[in-house]
């Protein structure tokens, strides 16, 4: 996933050169931060770790990344950041930073854009899970797996208020284009 978000990152905004990690560091495991540091490199885009814990701190890293020319933003899937989902909309929209996010909650409230998993095929799944439980399978007897479907939704509103145009290839490929 954090590959991949880094991809989509760069394919929005070719010139991009740096891009921070919005995450809490008692929220967020970091299970992603070696992929995304050797993605980095392939894309070539230097590749930071913003550590936030409250609306000010997250105010002053996005406001940081505002200074960097041809910079982005990766908001980190965990409870903070979607606890903070408007502050952090807010604050990206406020400083003109392209942001990607794990949850399409956040380019729905106008966030850029986001890649991630489908929850309601998620919920879905947990439901055959539950069903299968309930007709006396052990929950233990029962494979662990991932989620099969992932989507791209993109804000096109938010992309022309923050001076970007997505290129068509990206929007064939989105699952929901918000206008």
């Amino acid at each position: 996933m954090g590959g991949k978000w880094l991809e989509i990152l760069k394919e929005v905004v070719p010139p991009l050169v740096r891009v921070a990690a919005l995450f809490n560091p008692q929220t967020h495991t970091g299970q992603y931060w070696g992929v995304l540091e050797a993605a980095a490199q392939t894309v070539n885009v230097q590749f930071a770790k913003a550590a936030v814990a409250d609306a000010v701190e997250i105010e002053r890293a996005v406001k940081g990344m505002s200074g960097e020319p041809r910079g982005g933003l990766m908001v980190m899937p965990d409870s903070f950041t979607m606890s903070h989902q408007e502050t952090i909309v807010a604050s990206a929209a406020r400083h003109r930073i392209p942001a990607i996010y794990a949850f399409r909650a956040f380019p729905v409230n106008g966030g850029l854009m986001s890649y991630g998993m489908d929850m309601i095929s998620v919920y879905r799944d947990a439901a055959g899970y539950v069903d299968r439980i309930l007709r006396g399978e052990k929950p233990g007897d029962l494979p662990v797996q991932g989620p099969t479907r992932f989507e791209l939704v993109i804000n096109l509103q938010t992309a022309r208020t923050i001076g970007l145009e997505v290129p068509p290839t990206l929007l064939a490929r989105a699952d929901e284009v918000i206008e």
